[in-house]
């Protein structure tokens, strides 16, 4: 397969993603203010289940896969706020595998502060790419600004990778609302 239909692949992947992850996240906050969204929070987690830890560590695999894709197999060198997002990136594999296959209640306490950084430095990393100029923590012989990778003229790794964070960080916290709901006494 070509970088493109990689690439190709990658971008609807990350759209069907984001759209699931703003989808309840949407719900999350709507059941804060509406009792009918409240009632359909609560099918949603029950719904998932522990199955949430799972499909975020799905999303981490593939995030994890598709950055090796990108520099080892296609060659694209990483610019250094790349490599800190792998920082934030690369230990979910294991953290939320052995968080999915313990049953680990508190595996948000380990995930998200990697989670949330992640998604900063790949939100900075989309803004440098917008806007050049504002460019200040890049140090590699790659520029943070430059766009190796774009999917339909606009989605570019630091936004698939932004979208990867926030569905990561979605399904960690549906994880700890179904544990809260499973261990609150009846």
């Amino acid at each position: 397969m070509s970088v493109d239909t990689i690439t190709t692949i990658a971008g609807v992947a990350t759209l069907v993603t984001a759209a699931l992850a703003l989808g309840a996240a949407l719900l999350w906050l709507a059941s804060r203010v509406s009792g009918t969204a409240a009632t359909w929070q609560e099918r949603l987690v029950a719904f998932l289940g522990d199955q949430s830890i799972w499909l975020a560590w799905l999303v981490v695999v593939a995030a994890t896969v598709g950055s090796l894709y990108y520099s080892e197999v296609a060659g694209f060198e990483p610019c250094s706020l790349c490599w800190y997002q792998r920082i934030a990136l690369y230990p979910l594999v294991v953290i939320l595998l052995v968080g999915a296959v313990t049953r680990d209640r508190r595996v948000a306490r380990y995930a998200l502060p990697l989670t949330i950084a992640g998604a900063i430095l790949a939100l900075y990393n989309y803004f440098v790419q917008l806007f050049p100029g504002i460019e200040v923590a890049c140090s590699t012989e790659v520029s943070c600004s430059t766009i190796d990778v774009e999917a339909f003229g606009w989605l570019t790794l630091p936004l698939m990778s932004l979208v990867g964070f926030a569905a990561i960080t979605v399904g960690v916290l549906y994880d700890r609302a179904y544990r809260q709901v499973e261990e609150a006494p009846e």
